[in-house]
């Protein structure tokens, strides 16, 4: 396999540009009252968690995410924006998408709790893209 570039400021921006998106996405004036509805959980049950490692756990998540994602970009030799996006609209699509799904349709969870995770999941991955695609 060829030596791949990869710009690791640019996959660390992109892993805290995910969590920025996720802390709006999921504030309760945005997405955050109606997931927690969804999930059956209010605000004082996510506090009573071990949130500091509950949020290392995401960033380290997002950090991976944004490596192999960089790698993938590389690969299919997306050097702009629109590719960056295209690339990481077709990893949304092909893997998000059809892994999380059975998921909720196994465990019965609501299809809105479907579209709004993966919504973000899409979103964060099309940010991502575009800078790991721009910024090599």
């Amino acid at each position: 396999m060829p030596q791949v570039h990869i710009n690791y400021g640019a996959v660390v921006v992109a892993a805290l540009v995910s969590m920025i998106l996720g802390a709006i996405w999921y504030a309760p004036p945005v997405f955050g009252n109606v997931w927690m509805q969804l999930i059956g959980k209010k605000p004082e049950d996510l506090r009573k968690g071990a949130m500091p490692q509950a949020y290392a756990m995401m960033f380290v998540a997002a950090l991976v995410l944004s490596f192999v994602l960089a790698h993938v970009i590389r690969w299919a030799n997306a050097t702009t924006a629109i590719g960056g996006v295209k690339v990481a609209f077709t990893m949304w699509i092909g893997f998000v998408l059809t892994t999380s799904a059975g998921g909720f349709i196994f465990e019965g969870r609501p299809v809105k709790l479907y579209w709004l995770v993966n919504a973000y999941q899409g979103v964060t991955l099309v940010i991502m893209g575009l800078i790991l695609a721009v910024w090599a």
